[in-house]
């Protein structure tokens, strides 16, 4: 089930909004879908709605659009919009054959009519079983339509099952071993869709990846699984019937288990090498585990976009490995997975996914009484929370995490946690606007990465202090301290941070009466931010570049940087001022 501001963050992203514009907090996001949908005429499907309360942020501004909602009963909480219900049932009999003859177009059907309306009834109206039905009936091409109808209609007498089950129970019958174990398997997959090529399948099953191939080709041609452009998907109701066929296979469920435990580690480890590339090194502490057994199932990532194209594409099963691993009490996987889901994050914030993961890591951190651990994963959800304005709760995390951290040793690596502890103190305080408090703990912060000799660490807590003076309105000092960091981080050869430091030197020097001087860092940031594609800071270093043309009397230019920044901003989706104070 997918929680409602994320649903919306999907929607905006269909409309072409950036995830780098998404609004963080629920009401942000809702006055930036009414805004992107306002003059559209757009039709909108909500699938399984629980009820209307969830429905309503999801229809579009527009009087022209078209909102279709599935649900498994009227919702009667919908109101303020005109609503006609269309109860559906199961497909008539006639409409049933209709649709199995465009499921597989095969003359047996026109050569014996009685015999198809006899398999349509027996499916019960469910276009999930029709399917399965039609590809059962291309693969025995040389048997008539009456035996085999026959033949099921014999299975639903003696064993006393509903058709459907007949129907899907004579593909699961007709498969190899392998497919078959794979169909069992596949139960218990925590995604919806599972990744093409093979490799996840590979892992389940403890092969190599061409014989997984040979097998979601043959769960594919039996119409059990569903060939998409990102991969196989299984039915819901499949799934379930999986899931029946694996545990009379396996009642102690034995192989279950152990499939699932590789494939969770296998989701680690690649989730792992995927942020190394992201993020580069960083602060982890959970080591990367062996190589996948069998051999030849890593992702061979090429670059960092690939990479982060595979945690988008994987998020689901990313989240879903989350939980999983808790549940079968691997409690160093649960908090390990959420260790590279903080890269994607950073990208992607969808807020309810990441949040149910991080306090899902908390909880395994103090499972597997990891204290290293149990401060990490606290910092994290406290960011996804105080970027939803929820600062209490951040609060509440934040107390525990440094509570945690004053058990630690004083090894490096421990005091370099600490100082990160205390630094993601100093930007809660900061996002609740207490500057002076926010300074205190980059101080203390910088002062451990210093004694530590983490360069980086005495960069970025530099940083930080500069731009907490650069708010406070104190240009001198954020001159001062922006200008030691923007050097270290080019010392560091970081670009990011050479670019980010640079930036906010500008800024500080324009206010410090030093314009001549900014420009240069300014435009420096405008082509890195170009370079990497970073739209968000593109749009502030142009109206930076425009407050700086507007001093100095260029009055035309000025407005060229604002036209051009509204423009960008307008095509990456952001909120619009006017919309904003709504």
């Amino acid at each position: 089930m997918v929680e409602v501001s994320d649903a919306v963050a999907e929607l905006l992203d269909g409309l072409g909004v950036a995830p780098a514009w998404l609004e963080r907090s629920f009401a942000g996001r809702s006055k930036q879908y009414w805004t992107r949908t306002r003059d559209k005429r757009i039709v909108v499907v909500i699938d399984n709605a629980r009820y209307g309360a969830e429905v309503g942020p999801l229809l579009p501004a527009s009087a022209g659009s078209l909102v279709v909602v599935t649900s498994q009963g009227p919702l009667h909480d919908l109101d303020g919009v005109v609503v006609v219900e269309v109860p559906v049932e199961p497909l008539a009999v006639e409409d049933a054959v209709r649709l199995l003859g465009h499921i597989v177009d095969d003359p047996r059907l026109s050569a014996e009519p009685d015999a198809v309306t006899e398999l349509a009834r027996g499916c019960g109206g469910l276009p999930a079983a029709l399917q399965v039905a039609g590809q059962w009936v291309r693969k025995y091409r040389r048997r008539s339509l009456s035996r085999l109808v026959s033949e099921l209609t014999e299975q639903l007498y003696e064993k006393g099952i509903p058709m459907v089950e007949a129907v899907w129970d004579a593909a699961y019958e007709g498969l190899g071993p392998e497919a078959a174990r794979l169909y069992r398997l596949l139960s218990c997959y925590p995604g919806p869709v599972v990744p093409a090529p093979a490799p996840a399948a590979a892992v389940l099953l403890g092969c190599a990846p061409l014989p997984a191939e040979d097998a979601l080709e043959e769960l594919q041609s039996a119409g059990l699984l569903e060939e998409r452009t990102e991969g196989h998907r299984m039915h819901d109701l499949l799934r379930g019937h999986a899931d029946r066929r694996a545990r009379q296979a396996d009642p102690e469920g034995a192989d279950r288990t152990g499939a699932l435990r590789a494939l969770i580690r296998w989701y680690r480890r690649q989730a792992a090498r995927a942020d190394l590339l992201v993020a580069g090194p960083r602060m982890t502490f959970a080591a990367l585990p062996e190589p996948a057994v069998p051999a030849g199932t890593d992702i061979g990532f090429t670059d960092k976009t690939e990479a982060l194209r595979w945690l988008e594409t994987q998020r689901h099963a990313l989240y879903g490995c989350v939980r999983l691993a808790f549940e079968a009490e691997l409690y160093e996987d649960a908090w390990a997975l959420c260790e590279p889901l903080w890269s994607h994050f950073l990208d992607h914030p969808r807020y309810a996914d990441v949040t149910e993961a991080f306090r899902t890591g908390v909880e395994a951190a103090d499972r597997a009484e990891d204290p290293t651990a149990m401060v990490r994963m606290r910092c994290q959800p406290a960011r996804t929370l105080w970027e939803q304005e929820r600062l209490e709760e951040a609060g509440e995390c934040m107390e525990q995490a440094l509570t945690a951290a004053a058990s630690l040793g004083d090894g490096e690596g421990e005091r370099k946690l600490k100082a990160s502890a205390v630094e993601f103190r100093g930007l809660l305080k900061s996002a609740g606007g207490d500057l002076a408090g926010a300074a205190l703990d980059f101080e203390e912060s910088r002062r451990t990465h210093a004694e530590i000799g983490n360069t980086y660490g005495v960069m970025l807590q530099t940083y930080l202090l500069g731009r907490t003076a650069l708010r406070r309105g104190d240009h001198a000092e954020a001159v001062e301290l922006l200008g030691e960091a923007h050097d270290m981080a080019r010392d560091l050869e970081r670009e990011r941070m050479t670019a980010r430091t640079g930036f906010e030197l500008g800024r500080a020097l324009r206010g410090a009466g030093r314009a001549a001087e900014a420009v240069v860092l300014v435009r420096a940031a405008l082509d890195s931010a170009r370079k990497r594609g970073s739209t968000t800071d593109e749009v502030r270093v142009l109206e930076e570049l425009a407050a700086l043309a507007e001093e100095a009397g260029e009055t035309a230019e000025a407005e060229g940087h604002r036209d051009e920044a509204r423009l960008l901003a307008t095509r990456s989706g952001a909120l619009r001022e006017d919309d904003r104070s709504a």
